[in-house]
């Protein structure tokens, strides 16, 4: 595995007791706590208010799991938890990029099934074989291309065409000036589950969560528009009037 940056890793079953067990478990079930309640929970957390209590839950994981970070680092692996330590619900918001949920695979790096090579980059591949920025070269039959996600744009411009994908700007992220995720600071999600600046094209995206919770709004934006009734346009100055063509799906 040629791993190119730092990556913020995480058990699933500490993320689970730890992060969503008051949410989405068996117990908070139980508890009253139905999943559309818990839903409207996550949800009523502003985005500002996110990092410093994902940093304390992420100061309390890296406690708890020391040993297998410690482990992991070892290998050469390069582990961090976001630039301002906030961890993986932060880079999947700013930049949905950049984190693993733990499922074995750091277990098979760690015994050493899965040799890691860090901070490099692939400069060229070859017949049977990939050289690496520092000069060296590994041989390959196989080579697995696992370099993340583009925006929604970038697939819009591909899809559709270079325009249309320029007119929507970016997609996902928060303006929050961390890496991936250039500011100005928006407060949302950048272009998701609202009115584009293109007519007709709607984003959705996101986990269980957000696409139960935020696919709500969406449609009842769809159905205002359906009915005439006005709704802003993301990037669009406040207060500007939209003419009757933008009103229209």
């Amino acid at each position: 595995m040629i791993q190119r940056s730092p990556t913020t890793v995480v058990k699933w079953q500490t993320l689970m007791e730890l992060g969503f067990a008051g949410l989405y478990s068996e117990k908070a079930l139980r508890e009253g706590i139905t999943t559309e309640i818990a839903d409207h929970l996550f949800a009523s957390v502003p985005f500002a208010a996110m990092p410093s209590q994902q940093k304390l839950l992420y100061e309390e994981i890296a406690r708890r799991d020391a040993d297998f970070y410690a482990a992991l680092a070892k290998t050469g692996f390069l582990l961090d938890f976001g630039e301002d330590g906030s961890g993986l619900m932060m880079k999947a918001l700013r930049r949905a990029a950049g984190y693993y949920i733990e499922v074995g695979a750091s277990d098979l790096i760690i015994r050493g099934e899965i040799k890691i090579r860090s901070g490099l980059e692939v400069a060229e591949v070859r017949q049977r074989s990939v050289a690496l920025s520092d000069g060296s070269e590994l041989p390959a039959d196989l080579i697995v291309l696992a370099t993340g996600y583009h925006s929604l744009n970038v697939t819009a411009a591909k899809l559709i065409s270079p325009e249309v994908g320029a007119k929507l700007g970016p997609c996902w992220g928060l303006g929050s000036g961390t890496k991936g995720d250039p500011g100005p600071w928006e407060g949302e999600l950048r272009n998701m589950w609202k009115p584009t600046a293109q007519q007709g094209i709607w984003l959705h995206g996101g986990n269980l969560h957000l696409s139960r919770y935020y696919s709500k709004f969406l449609a009842l934006q769809i159905k205002a528009r359906q009915a005439g009734i006005p709704t802003p346009i993301f990037g669009e100055q406040a207060g500007r009037k939209h003419d009757d063509e933008a009103l229209r799906l």
